[in-house]
């Protein structure tokens, strides 16, 4: 190299070491390998850069843009809609986002039917279930996170994820068969976009802008704006339940005679009998029919098991019980579960169960309301699949209905409140919303109200509001929304709740008739009385389905 060359080499060397680097070009967490893109909108990217920065965007190997970061560093583009029938590659400065489909995506939002997951409806559906392998059924979960400090600029994790027997039974079961039914009646890829919380209000999912109505709500957020305040609730709540668990513990009797009441060698003898489950008010759970009895309660049944039977693996099927539960089979703990809503299915290990006489016990807490056995659910010892239940097979089994030994443990008082700060106006708006609401979708699925249900006269103003707010965030003032009918739930004795669902289910009716673009399904036919989480989310999904489909 002769003395120019050297040089010049190194005037651009000490040029480039002072030229400031490049910035990645950053895209939101959705925007992302394997999405689905609404195949009738634009396709539509956005995302930070710095500020003025300038770089290509292109589909299949085809320049479509040149972009402009913004003073700020954002960035947004807008380019024709993506053709229908193939996977794309989407080229974004240096970023790369490979197998992009168009098709229909939907936005599944709500509460804990909505959430529900596919595990927990295959009682009833594991056949289809068992059958499906579409990955052009595609979900994107949104992470659970409340935002009290205004919107978040984008999700801290997730990604999209096709229908594999391996990611199915994550996936919302509504949402799940709804998406499988309307690609089965269009042909095209459908994305699901699930945002949803057990147990949160209406409220929770609107922005604060619309929330401007309701003083109420807005005062209620505004008392716990406070991080150090949340910080201490959350941790005198730890301490309350550690010292009610450990006084409740100490004091049980089951935990601490010299044998253990799960033992198989303790005798039952001085335990009194109950038919079990009972329907109604049962007089162990209550004094005199009234308060309920806190606290814990143990339970134990003999059953035979036949020699072909014995030795294998099993699940234990215990139905739902309120509150908590922990079980043993022959003294051997089999499982638990912390709250009252999850079916108990519950492995019992081959080696476990024996020729002739076996126990199941259960040790059964109660922190709110009855304790109880919940009727007309499974009971019983199943030794083929745990959903094996519904007729798809005749499955072998050992019934666990009918008289069990009961003894009481430590009687408490009621357990110590919590605090949920998911259920606050606007933070779910702001921390799952916000970040995805950008993203141009064909429709939105909302199966909420259970929560509002005290309250139900509101709830076709918020509603409304939810409405006018998600389709002022997505830019489409005609997005339509398809609002789940609550369904079927409380025993037709009941007096008072019972009477509120229907009300609420007329309130939802209101609404739906009153909002332009809104279509009310039908799903009160498909609840189940004893269950507020009811099987039947396939035949929902094809109504949702076929309501969307025939909007076209």
């Amino acid at each position: 190299m002769n003395r120019l060359s050297v040089a010049a080499a190194a005037a651009a060397i000490s040029l480039f070491s002072v030229m400031p680097a490049r910035a990645d070009v950053k895209l939101p967490r959705i925007i992302a390998d394997s999405m689905v893109v609404q195949y009738d909108r634009p396709l539509t990217l956005w995302g930070t850069a710095s500020p003025g920065e300038t770089f290509d965007i292109s589909v299949d190997g085809r320049r479509k843009a040149t972009v402009s970061a913004d003073a700020a560093g954002n960035w947004r583009a807008e380019l024709p809609k993506l053709p229908l029938g193939k996977t794309h590659t989407i080229r974004v400065a240096d970023r790369e986002i490979r197998d992009v489909v168009a098709g229909d995506v939907l936005l599944c939002s709500g509460q804990s039917n909505m959430e529900l997951p596919v595990s927990r409806v295959t009682d009833a559906w594991a056949d289809t279930i068992e059958a499906c392998h579409n990955t052009d059924v595609r979900e994107f979960s949104v992470p659970k996170v409340e935002a009290f400090d205004g919107p978040v600029a984008d999700l801290s994790g997730g990604s999209w994820r096709g229908a594999t027997q391996a990611n199915i039974p994550a996936f919302s079961a509504t949402a799940f068969f709804t998406a499988r039914a309307l690609n089965r009646a269009t042909g095209r890829p459908v994305g699901i976009i699930h945002a949803s919380w057990g147990g949160t209000p209406v409220e929770s999912w609107i922005s604060e802008e619309y929330l401007a109505p309701y003083p109420l709500e807005r005062n209620k957020l505004a008392l716990y704006r406070d991080s150090a305040y949340r910080a201490r609730i959350k941790q005198l709540e730890g301490e309350n339940y550690h010292r009610w668990n450990t006084v409740m513990d100490a004091a049980d009797p089951g935990l601490n005679d010299s044998l253990p009441y799960y033992s198989p060698e303790i005798s039952t003898y001085q335990w009194s009998t109950r038919a079990l489950p009972d329907q109604f008010m049962l007089d162990w759970a209550t004094d005199g029919g009234l308060n309920p009895i806190h606290g814990s309660h143990w339970f134990r049944r003999d059953f035979n098991v036949r020699p072909d039977q014995a030795g294998r693996d099993a699940w234990l099927r215990l139905g739902c019980l309120v509150d908590a539960d922990s079980a043993w089979v022959n003294g051997v703990f089999v499982g638990n579960t912390t709250y009252q809503y999850p079916p108990r299915i519950y492995r019992i290990p081959a080696g476990v169960l024996r020729p002739g006489v076996n126990t199941v016990t259960v040790r059964l807490i109660s922190q709110h309301g009855v304790p109880h056995f919940v009727p007309e659910k499974p009971y019983k010892i199943v030794f083929d699949k745990p959903h094996a239940l519904y007729g798809r097979t005749e499955p072998d089994e050992i019934s666990l209905d009918g008289t069990w030994h009961y003894a009481p443990g430590a009687r408490m008082p009621e357990g110590p409140d919590m605090m949920f700060y998911c259920y606050l106006p606007e933070v779910l708006y702001d921390g799952m919303i916000a970040p995805v609401i950008s993203y141009p979708v064909g429709g939105v699925v909302w199966y909420q109200g259970e929560s509002n249900v005290s309250e139900y006269n509101r709830y076709p103003a918020k509603l409304a509001s939810l409405v006018s707010c998600w389709r002022a965030a997505n830019g489409s003032p005609q997005l339509p929304f398809y609002v789940v009918e609550l369904a079927d739930f409380i025993h037709h004795s009941d007096t008072v709740e019972r009477p509120a669902w229907a009300a609420m289910r007329r309130m939802q009716a209101a609404a739906a008739q009153q909002l332009e673009g809104v279509t009310l399904i039908p799903n009160e036919d498909l609840g189940e009385w004893n269950d507020i989480h009811p099987l039947s989310k396939l035949p929902l999904g094809a109504r949702i389905a076929a309501a969307i489909a025939g909007a076209e």
